[in-house]
């Protein structure tokens, strides 16, 4: 395996725009990500991004990444390079079913002979941390 993925879709009872407002509130993301906070930067292709990441289980650490992908109401995408042979990339992914309703993914894509070591070793972590972005972004949009 070369590339690992772990993800977590969830149905959240709020139109796109409002999960979108969420996201792109990048100081708000401490009132409902319990992973990722202190986040600043520019949401725009090749946008930097700084946030602390806090996994249940691993180090705290300060992270910087670059802004790979984004289109208002429906992704953001940014990628960490994490040194020779492991690359990280992160999303949020929303789906609009009808008005009101969307299903929303949040994930890591790890790639590299160390990306795969890394997630073979802290699967059980990562699958909590997307777990819990989920259910804290779902409460925060229904609310």
């Amino acid at each position: 395996m070369e590339i690992a993925r772990i993800e977590k879709r969830i149905g959240v009872r709020a139109p796109s725009d409002r999960i979108w407002e969420l996201i792109s509130d990048l100081p708000g993301w401490d009132r409902w990500n319990p992973v990722e906070t202190s986040v600043e930067g520019t949401i725009a292709y090749g946008g930097s991004l700084a946030l602390t990441e806090a996994i249940e289980g691993l180090p705290e650490r300060r992270v910087a990444v670059r802004v790979g992908e984004w289109q208002p109401y429906a992704q953001l995408v940014w990628i960490e390079k994490r040194g020779l042979w492991f690359r990280s990339m992160r999303y949020f992914e929303i789906e609009e079913l009808e008005p009101g309703s969307c299903i929303v993914a949040n994930g890591h894509i790890f790639s590299g002979l160390r990306g795969e070591l890394h997630f073979d070793r802290h699967r059980k972590a990562l699958h909590g941390a997307v777990v819990a972005i989920a259910e804290g972004l779902k409460a925060a949009a229904e609310s």
